[in-house]
């Protein structure tokens, strides 16, 4: 686990989610196979060297405000070891920022996998980590949590598949991986415009109609069945109708609702990525042909296979 001048060094890739998947707010999350590589290197020097290529290039924090970095010092404390004198990172970006793709769990992710893997480097010239306690994968998903606010995206980036997360009423969040059926086929449809979680989720009411909350409850059970056991149009269109949230953030991405609209009235089962923009759909042999027509040039449009192995380290190899 050294470089060329016998620093640690470690390398993680992490997948993209997509949160709520409609009915499942906050509770669903779904893996997929697009990935971010992160390179962490414990530095001689004092000081925090950022360099990112792909997304965010040019507009990320270089320094100590990253949010890998600010997440390793986090690991790090956590843990019980004492700050390294410096962090190298080298992250090439692939999953869009501020489009509702899990971004920044992401980075909160490969930030406390990198730090427990370097913690284990303690030797002759890495004093700072000796004494570090290790993190349990239960950890692992406990800080992740505590750092992103909500488990529904770091659940799948961890783990992979498909995810349902809980928090405890008392005690930490937990989460149960499924395996999606074969033939589930998501798309996303992803825009130029961007839009921030905090924005979104600042248009979510107090309270909600209890047969709002009755509806929901039946969809995302139903939406777990088809996507396990039967990703079937007829059965994806009923599973993933919402009442909880997409209604109320529509004021804020009125492309993003508008576009929805339009693929669920033309049979194609089709719902907000995370909190937005970008919108995820679930595509089946009958729609495959009908999303195109309706998106028009605006959108990327990226069919994706879901990763079902979540984030790892690649560098030294552990699996």
């Amino acid at each position: 686990m050294t470089t060329a001048n016998d620093r640690p060094r470690v390398v993680v890739r992490v997948p993209a989610t997509s949160a709520n998947l409609g009915p499942g707010f906050d509770s669903l999350g779904l893996a997929l196979d697009l990935h971010d590589e992160v390179e962490a290197t414990l530095l001689a020097d004092e000081g925090v060297r950022v360099h990112v290529e792909g997304e965010g290039a040019g507009e990320l924090d270089q320094g100590e405000g990253h949010l890998i970095v600010r997440t390793m010092r986090a690991a790090f404390d956590r843990m019980g070891a004492a700050q390294p004198a410096g962090i190298g990172l080298r992250c090439l970006n692939r999953i869009p920022h501020a489009r509702g793709l899990g971004s920044s769990s992401a980075a909160i992710c490969a930030g406390i996998l990198a730090a427990r893997a370097l913690a284990g480097t303690a030797g002759p010239r890495d004093e700072w980590a000796a004494g570090a306690g290790d993190l349990t994968d239960a950890d692992v998903f406990a800080l992740a949590t505590e750092l992103e606010g909500h488990p529904d995206n770091v659940a799948p980036c961890l783990a992979g598949g498909l995810t349902i997360a809980w928090s405890e009423l008392s005690g930490p969040a937990r989460m149960v991986k499924l395996e999606p059926h074969e033939d589930v086929r998501p798309v996303v449809l992803v825009p130029a415009f961007r839009l921030s979680t905090e924005e979104a989720r600042g248009l979510l009411p107090k309270d909600v109609p209890h047969s709002d909350a009755a509806a929901n409850a039946g969809r995302a059970a139903l939406l777990v069945a088809a996507l396990t056991q039967r990703p079937e149009s007829g059965l994806l269109m009923a599973a993933t109708e919402d009442r909880l949230h997409q209604d109320y953030r529509a004021p804020a991405m009125p492309r993003t609702a508008a576009l929805v609209r339009r693929l669920r009235a033309a049979g194609v089962p089709a719902v907000v990525s995370g909190a937005g923009p970008t919108i995820l759909v679930f595509s089946t042999r009958d729609t495959q042909d009908l999303i195109a027509p309706e998106v028009g040039t605006e959108w990327l449009i990226q069919p994706m296979n879901i990763d079902t192995v979540g984030a790892g380290v690649l560098f030294p190899e552990t699996r």
